[in-house]
């Protein structure tokens, strides 16, 4: 590999997510830069691990990472307003199904 290419991968920009312990997610701490994916988890491991100890740690290249913007959060999120059947308002609880009949309706 010559200088040029090796200086060039090094400056590869690589997200970090640390899982603390068990139980919990993978967050998000920060970013490191390495050539590959090894030693991109090496940086991370050296720099963002010097308190604690967690469990496991993830690196991805940030150009691999898609997220949608703050302007388009209106359009992007409001398909789930036309869809009453994603609420638990819609359904009846199970101590208010006594007369429920074998077809599962309610026999008024």
């Amino acid at each position: 590999m010559s200088r040029e290419r090796e200086v060039t991968g090094a400056q590869t920009p690589w997200e970090v997510f640390i899982r603390p312990r068990r139980g919990l997610s993978h967050q998000h701490v920060g970013s490191v830069h390495g050539a590959d994916a090894d030693m991109a988890i090496g940086n991370a491991r050296d720099l963002y691990t010097r308190r604690g100890d967690p469990v496991s740690i993830w690196v991805v290249r940030s150009d691999g990472v898609r997220a949608s913007s703050p302007g388009e959060k209106d359009p992007f999120f409001s398909n789930g307003a036309d869809k009453p059947y994603r609420y638990p308002q819609v359904y009846v609880p199970l101590n208010e199904a006594d007369d429920v009949n074998e077809a599962g309706h309610h026999d008024e």
